[in-house]
């Protein structure tokens, strides 16, 4: 009798062969934040079909980190399906997904594929499965805290199948501290304050996004940046007041829109 985690790759399998992989957006080398200075500085863009990790900076920033992962994932996946594994501690410490958040982040839930898995193996499986899938526009993966299963050899294996496919893998890591892999590009990322909206409505998702590694040589550096989601890019902020850190689990975070929210 097959196992409890041999049934759902079988499931993950036939959902993802049953895609259809001639969409436009296939073939490009980068993709962009769609700011023309951040692009320029970053060599055009980010790799298409690479590796890229998301560290969030600190606990209150664990939102902010998934925030900017899945951003970039909606960059990278041009309008195709993306796939989402997660490991269930996520859900745990940082909340759980919310179907009316993500819409409102610009994110088509119809597009989501979401892979829970018990631990870091079953999400790592999954993931592997989404990097060789070329109907993919992106995958997700989010892993709590620093697994054995996680190491180096793990990292390039997904890296040298999403070189096959095609396919950008974002892996949000929570609760963890930078270490080696094979990531293009490693980003530690805070949430920052928006700029108010008319009305003195709640402003958009803000980020200070600080590049760690580039394997093109490029130095460390910060930008500030919030995320349109009717134009699904990002664009620069500028700084007009002290920054205020905000409560992670509190009323502040849930006001704040995101596209999760605390479960139990």
């Amino acid at each position: 009798m097959p196992s409890s985690s041999e049934v759902t790759l079988a499931a993950l399998r036939k959902a993802i062969s049953g895609l259809d992989p001639d969409v436009p957006g296939r073939g490009a080398d980068l993709f962009q934040f769609g700011v023309p200075a951040l692009d320029a500085a970053l060599g055009g863009g980010l790799a298409c079909g690479a590796l890229h990790e998301i560290y969030a900076r600190a606990a209150q920033d664990e939102a902010a980190a998934s925030g900017f992962g899945l951003a970039l994932a909606l960059r990278a996946a041009h309008g195709r399906s993306i796939l989402w594994a997660r490991q269930d501690l996520v859900d745990v410490e940082a909340g759980g997904l919310y179907g009316d958040g993500l819409a409102a982040f610009g994110a088509d839930p119809k597009r989501l594929l979401v892979v829970r898995a018990r631990d870091p193996t079953g999400v790592l499986r999954a993931a592997a499965e989404a990097a060789r899938c070329a109907a993919l526009g992106a995958a997700l993966v989010e892993i709590w805290s620093e697994p054995k299963a996680l190491d180096l050899k793990a990292s390039r294996r997904l890296a040298l199948a999403a070189g096959v496919s095609g396919v950008t893998v974002v892996m949000i890591r929570l609760g963890a501290s930078p270490a080696p892999s094979a990531a293009t590009s490693r980003w530690s990322v805070s949430a920052s304050a928006s700029t108010p909206l008319e009305a003195n409505a709640p402003g958009r998702p803000a980020f200070d996004a600080a590049l760690l590694r580039h394997r093109a040589g490029l130095g460390p550096r910060t930008w500030r940046v919030e995320w349109d989601r009717d134009r699904a890019s990002f664009e620069f902020a500028p700084l007009s007041r002290a920054v205020v850190s905000v409560p992670a689990h509190g009323p502040a975070a849930a006001d704040a829109g995101a596209p999760w929210r605390r479960a139990g």
